[in-house]
């Protein structure tokens, strides 16, 4: 416990701070955890934002939120690619439904 009065609103500070940069940090977490599901320009330019925003409140080192932009930035010019080489496949289950109505015919 706080024996001086400056340092009880000193620790009454820092917990409305930790909080606060709990919803921050969160909130980076989750936006870069939604572009990584689906890679779109728009939920980059959040996710970037948000890291610009975090690293300007000192909550984010500089460097990292750089290195995380970029990473996410090589996801978005990856994602084309990936997009083109997947084709789509069958169900089993339509396949299945497919081999009975043969047969039956």
């Amino acid at each position: 416990m706080p024996i001086t009065r400056s340092a009880a609103k000193k620790m009454r500070q820092d917990k409305v701070r930790k909080n606060n940069n709990l919803i921050v940090r969160n909130k980076v977490r989750d936006a870069i955890k939604n572009f990584r599901r689906r890679p779109e320009e728009k939920l980059y330019r959040l996710a970037a934002s948000l890291l610009d925003q975090a690293s300007k409140k000192k909550i984010f080192h500089a460097n990292k939120s750089a290195r995380l932009k970029s990473n996410l930035s090589k996801l978005l010019k990856k994602k084309p690619a990936a997009a083109v080489s997947k084709t789509p496949s069958k169900s089993k289950k339509t396949a299945k439904l497919k081999k009975k109505t043969a047969t039956k015919s």
